[in-house]
């Protein structure tokens, strides 16, 4: 039996395995794309949770090397050999955690035994602040709402929880030392990496430099800014008679590196303390004097200096300190910009099509030319028509033409 070339019998199916004439499946659309990408993140950010307690220390560790690695090269440059300035590296690293943690261990207990020793006080300040709250006829629910944060045993759980937070800070280091060790040694061979592979592997050596870079010049930033934000507060604390100034001064340097919202962090504890001992005056004149030195230095000459430095938009920098310390906990609030320049390094600068990403997410990136809108046609408003000048010596060129036989 023949078929027909209209007929239905006349239409075979491909062979087995051809799919070409089935045309894209859903799998391959942009949107089931874009939610098994969100799937997979979700998958490792839920094994980073899990795993936080090494890799944040992990993380932390790496953060020094680089901050320290520049040590090495004139050292090298002098004639010393790879070892010693490999020795360099791991002491100066050792230097500054030893430092980071005697600053967190002694400003944790100093403030349990300060808040231990002014519960008296503390209490008296809460009652006045329960009175003065029923006085301007308040409901009571809501004055126990205002008044429950400051209740002199939430401030005592809160300094036992801060001197074992800080004891755990202080496990979490010996675990950071070893891990500097291991990696300043890496460190010094990765150093080479451009002199095997420096024409195969270029752009990847290209985007390790550059978050390496970025992540001193953050550091190096808000240290700075930190260290004259800590002493102005300091001072301006001990003037005032605030108890407590060195911890608070620590408080305001270590919050510095909490983009957005490190300025409230410190300035919640000696306001608080500032009160008990001195009114709600006292109060009022910290909080101004923060607000006058960490919030013009902080709020507006930072963020340039740090938007020069790393290149992130200020909304990506504040969402960056929320994501990060839910994922890996605490030390996340401290790592959150070096973590998210190391995700736009590993998933966006490596991948040209991601530009407009990179773009949004503050990098500075220039647009591919067929990425650029066409510029509006320029219009020349009507103008009078323009007439041939005359030349004093004869008649135009035009009218020479008109006069010539035709």
């Amino acid at each position: 039996m023949t078929s027909t070339p209209g007929s239905p019998a006349s239409s075979t199916p491909p062979p087995h395995g051809d799919r070409r004439s089935a045309g894209p499946g859903p799998a391959s659309s942009p949107a089931s794309r874009t939610l098994l990408a969100l799937a997979c993140g979700v998958v490792v950010l839920a094994g980073l949770h899990a795993a936080a307690e090494v890799i944040a220390p992990l993380f932390l560790a790496a953060v020094i090397i680089i901050i320290c690695h520049p040590v090495r090269f004139p050292l090298l440059a002098r004639g010393w050999p790879r070892w010693l300035a490999t020795t360099a590296v791991i002491v100066v690293a050792y230097l500054i955690l030893a430092a980071l943690l005697a600053m967190l261990v002694w400003s944790g207990f100093r403030f349990a035994a300060l808040v231990r020793d002014f519960v008296p006080q503390l209490r008296d300040a809460v009652s006045e602040v329960e009175t003065w709250l029923a006085t301007a006829g308040l409901d009571t629910q809501i004055a126990d709402a205002v008044t429950s944060w400051v209740q002199p045993t939430n401030i005592l759980s809160l300094a036992g929880g801060v001197s074992g937070t800080a004891l755990s800070i202080g496990t979490a280091f010996f675990f950071v030392l070893a891990y500097a060790v291991f990696m300043a040694a890496d460190a010094g061979r990765y150093a080479t990496a451009p002199r095997y592979f420096g024409v195969s592997r270029a752009g990847a050596i290209e985007r390790a430099t550059r978050f390496s870079s970025g992540v001193r010049r953050y550091y190096v930033v808000n240290a700075t800014f930190g260290a004259v934000v800590a002493v102005v507060d300091g001072i301006a604390l001990s003037l005032l008679g605030v108890p407590g100034a060195a911890i608070w001064a620590i408080l305001a340097f270590v919050t510095n590196f909490v983009p957005n919202i490190g300025f409230i962090l410190g300035l919640v504890p000696p306001m608080v303390m500032a009160f008990v001992v001195g009114g709600w005056q006292l109060a009022l004149a910290v909080v101004a004097i923060y607000c006058v030195v960490n919030v013009v230095l902080q709020v507006f000459v930072q963020p340039k200096f740090v938007s020069d430095a790393v290149s992130l938009s200020l909304t990506l920098s504040f969402v960056s300190v929320v994501f990060w310390t839910f994922v890996i906990g605490p030390l996340g609030a401290i790592l959150s910009i070096p973590l998210t320049l190391l995700v736009r390094a590993l998933l966006l600068e490596g991948d040209p099509r991601q530009d407009w990403l990179r773009w949004l997410s503050g990098d500075d990136v220039e647009p591919a030319a067929e990425d650029r809108a066409a510029p509006d046609p320029v219009v020349a408003a009507p103008d009078r028509p323009a007439t041939a000048p005359q030349d004093p010596e004869g008649p135009a060129r035009g009218d020479a033409d008109d006069d010539a036989p035709r």
